[in-house]
């Protein structure tokens, strides 16, 4: 059989696809928040069958029935990890660019998507207050905080002619763990990563950076970087950005931020985030908080000419001819990826759509729900906040007279998988300095007050269940 179909043929099958897509937006706040007493053998028993030999074309369109039944909906009470909520004007422009199929990896490959990626970006740091900066489209803050890693190795101890040596990296110990798997992958050796303690709002001391930075230098060690977070995966917190920018400044350090959670809210609540100007590089996830449909990562940065310094190595069948600056453009000079999707259509199409105020307003509202669900944790004796809430992340656990800390995490842990099981709000976990946490963390666009409200009223009921 062919693999071509006819344009009435790819309508028929398109319109099926949407209105399954339809039917199941309308349904989303009657959709239990994970599949009902679904396992890991049940979900694995539905989808095991050989590999198909002949075509069965209307049975496959059919078994995508499956797909929704076992899954984890986008629904308006998911408030696990940091995840946003999928726009769906995104996920119809991520249709067309399936369509298009575009290879955004140099102008001359894909004149349009290359020119809105590079206009895509410009508005990203714009919106955040890097006018200027430079970047481009990842698959996500992991890959995102490799390169600007990438960047600064090559920047400060170049190493793509002569292999990588021991390097110093700066962090805080509530640094995301692609950190840590950059260090390596990069050759800087993990052993090399310094975890800088955080204070009680769990952000970076200036002060033990600076004093980790003169050990390291007494004892003839070559530092390269610091990475500051700009909303911590835990908690939300923000490392005190302007002072970490004039240590680097002063010791001549790449100054990469970490913000693939939280520095998008700088659209929103820009005081938060001052002297992000400062950093050299800056991680962002639009598939966070711009809600847009997974993957889309992104990594803005000063100067191109690192980025090329890092990244360009082009084989004769990809050399770029044209001078022009404009059409010699290549994304794969300033990145890991030569093959690339157009992943900035989405963002580009749900700007123009709605705007940048409707994201900014979205996103103050995601900051007020997390601070009403923590008003609703302190009012309530048998609960208790864990940290404080500096972005949208809510970390708290229920209480137990005479009880441990260690029987309090067993009576949490088991209070979130059973919350998980009734089915109504979705939340995940976190370890606040050994104490484990129910985290209910607010970047969802569906989400409403009485949402918010639903988290408590579940937690409490699976309490009294557990």
């Amino acid at each position: 059989m062919s693999l071509e179909i006819s344009p009435e043929e790819f309508w028929r099958i398109a319109g099926y696809v949407l209105s399954l897509a339809n039917d199941y937006l309308r349904e989303l706040d009657t959709l239990p928040t994970f599949p009902p007493g679904v396992t890991g053998l049940e979900v694995q028993e539905v989808f095991s069958e050989p590999l198909p030999l002949e075509g069965a074309r209307e049975e496959a369109l059919v078994a995508l029935m499956g797909v929704l039944q076992w899954t984890r909906p986008p629904s308006p009470r998911f408030f696990g990890y940091v995840l946003g909520s999928g726009d769906p004007i995104g996920a119809c422009a991520d249709l067309l660019a399936s369509v298009l199929n575009q290879n955004v990896t140099a102008w001359r490959s894909s004149p349009a998507a290359v020119t809105i990626e590079r206009l895509v970006v410009g508005w990203l740091g714009e919106a955040i207050g890097c006018r200027g900066f430079s970047g481009s489209f990842t698959g996500g803050g992991s890959s995102a905080n490799t390169t600007g890693l990438a960047m600064a190795r090559e920047a400060r101890l170049p190493a793509n002619e002569e292999g990588a040596q021991p390097a110093i990296v700066y962090a805080s110990d509530e640094v995301h763990m692609s950190i840590p798997k950059a260090v390596a992958l990069l050759g800087l050796g993990r052993k090399n990563l310094r975890l800088i303690p955080t204070d009680e709002n769990f952000r970076m001391r200036p002060e033990e950076l600076e004093k980790q930075i003169e050990v390291d230098s007494r004892a003839g060690k070559k530092a390269i970087a610091v990475v500051a977070s700009a909303g911590t995966v835990n908690t939300g917190a923000i490392d005190p950005l302007p002072e970490i920018a004039d240590i680097c400044r002063r010791h001549n350090l790449w100054l990469h931020v970490d913000g693939a959670y939280g520095a998008l809210a700088a659209i929103a609540v820009p005081e938060k985030f001052r002297s992000l100007e400062l950093a050299d590089s800056v991680s962002l996830d639009p598939h966070k908080w711009l809600y847009q449909p997974l993957d889309c990562g992104c990594l803005l940065y000063r100067d191109p000419q690192q980025a090329r310094a890092a990244f360009a190595h082009s084989g004769d069948y990809a050399r770029v001819l044209s001078r022009d600056p404009v059409e010699g453009f290549a994304f794969f000079e300033e990145s890991l990826e030569l093959s690339r999707r157009f992943r900035a259509l989405k963002v580009w199409l749900s700007l123009r759509y709605h705007g940048l105020n409707a994201f900014r307003e979205t996103i103050r509202a995601d900051l007020e729900h997390a601070q009403q669900l923590a008003e609703l944790v302190r009012s309530n004796d048998n609960l208790e906040l864990l940290a404080p809430v500096e972005l949208s992340a809510v970390c708290f656990r229920c209480l137990r007279t005479g009880a441990s800390d260690d029987q309090l995490n067993e009576m949490n842990a088991a209070i979130l998988k059973r919350v998980i099981q009734r089915g109504r709000v979705y939340i995940s976990n976190a370890s606040i300095r050994g104490r484990f946490a129910l985290r209910a963390c607010f970047v969802n666009h569906r989400t409403k007050e009485e949402d918010v409200r639903a988290v408590l009223e579940e937690v409490v009921a699976a309490q009294e269940e557990v």
